[in-house]
């Protein structure tokens, strides 16, 4: 992993956006010199409008306020919120404004997933949280809200490389747009002063130098594991490295569990992650459906020592497209601290998949997935990307 671990922090973990959105709000409402949010999904609802309101607070103070939307997942963004932000003083910029739904072409699949939110050189939120009221399940039958996704509130020397990731983005989707005006911070961010004894990394995946950056240390953290590795993902459609990696570690005693979205979302994904199941089960994985809710997780621990929370799936979309942003923790309480909420969604939320079960479906219904699958490298191959690339 090319980021190094950071000793001194002090990280809380956020469950849902019911932890999540009034720690938000408290540190906009506190910050003295500048907010800067990086967002997927900017939603005009009653939490989007209650962050909105924040921003336009910490603009009327007199503070820096930048916010960063993709392209795609805040299409109307700037005909409602974006429009009332610009007005009340936030500098706002589009990622990727420019979107063809008529090509898979990658440039014009590389989103913004990232979801991070600095104030002054003081905290920083990192997760996979969109902007988003999460507790409105209205024509979601059946869900018992929130949706369940994790984020964690930062102070200490981590804030340095979070901070200069966010103002690097910045100043190039100004440039790229023609808006190169960029209002420095009052405060120096390279030396934060250590408030914890948490050590961390700040881990991106981008398209030029890190791209493979998030996976690697998957995949380090798993060839390294002792016991256990317990990871939930919202999309789960990892490449053959990737799968490889999780089966050796089950043939070599390690128990393996694996949380995924049980609820149809996304049908042709949902269907082609399905198509995964024999070979992992037949390798001793053991696979969970979560159903109480929808699940939008990213996150893992490992032998209750590792920890990563963040925006990147386990699917080509995040491991190979868009940009991405995960902290990985080495820290046993922490770890230990979001082991048991994982174990708690699964033992109130989730049904396990057995492979006697999955044998038994019917062949129909496993061919679909398998078709699924099928389509989704046909997808992956007109992106432009070629099989070794995805290595599906």
């Amino acid at each position: 992993m090319k980021s190094d671990y950071l000793p001194g922090n002090r990280i809380n973990l956020l469950s849902s956006g019911r932890e999540y959105f009034p720690a938000l709000l408290a540190a906009i409402d506190a910050a003295a010199y500048e907010v800067h949010i990086e967002t997927y999904i900017f939603e005009d609802d009653v939490m989007g409008r209650q962050i909105a309101d924040a921003l336009v607070r910490a603009a009327q103070r007199g503070l820096a306020v930048r916010v960063l939307v993709d392209g795609f997942g805040a299409q109307g963004f700037m005909r409602t919120l974006g429009a009332r932000l610009i007005a009340a003083g936030v500098e706002v910029l589009i990622y990727g404004p420019n979107i063809s739904p008529y090509t898979f072409r990658r440039h014009r699949l590389r989103r913004l997933h990232r979801k991070l939110a600095a104030i002054d050189a003081r905290i920083a939120f990192v997760g996979g949280i969109n902007i988003i009221d999460d507790m409105n399940v209205e024509n979601k039958p059946a869900q018992i809200p929130p949706r369940y996704d994790y984020a964690v509130r930062i102070e200490g020397p981590l804030l340095a490389p979070i901070h200069a990731s966010m103002r690097h983005l910045w100043k190039l989707v100004g440039w790229t747009t023609f808006r190169r005006r960029y209002r420095r911070p009052n405060f120096h961010v390279d030396a934060m002063a250590v408030c914890g004894d948490v050590a961390a990394a700040f881990v991106i995946r981008d398209n030029l130098r890190h791209r493979h950056d998030v996976e690697d240390a998957y995949l380090k953290a798993i060839a390294d594991a002792e016991n256990e590795v317990v990871l939930a993902s919202a999309y789960f459609l990892p490449g053959r490295r990737f799968r490889q990696a999780l089966m050796a570690a089950a043939r070599r005693g390690i128990k393996v569990v694996v949380l995924l979205q049980g609820r149809v979302e996304y049908s042709l994904l949902h269907y082609a992650t399905q198509s995964l199941y024999g070979a992992l089960l037949g390798a001793g994985v053991r696979i969970f459906e979560y159903h109480r809710s929808f699940l939008h997780a990213k996150v893992a621990v490992i032998d209750s020592r590792w920890a990563t929370v963040g925006s990147s799936n386990i699917d080509p979309f995040s491991l190979l497209l868009a940009r991405e942003a995960n902290v990985v923790i080495r820290h046993h309480g922490f770890a230990q601290e979001l082991r048991a909420s994982l174990q708690a969604a699964m033992d109130q939320g989730a049904k396990e998949v057995r492979s006697e079960d999955w044998q038994k479906k019917p062949l129909l219904a496993r061919s679909a997935s398998w078709l699924a699958f099928a389509l989704v490298r046909l997808m992956i191959g007109l992106s432009g990307y070629s099989q070794k690339e995805a290595a599906l």
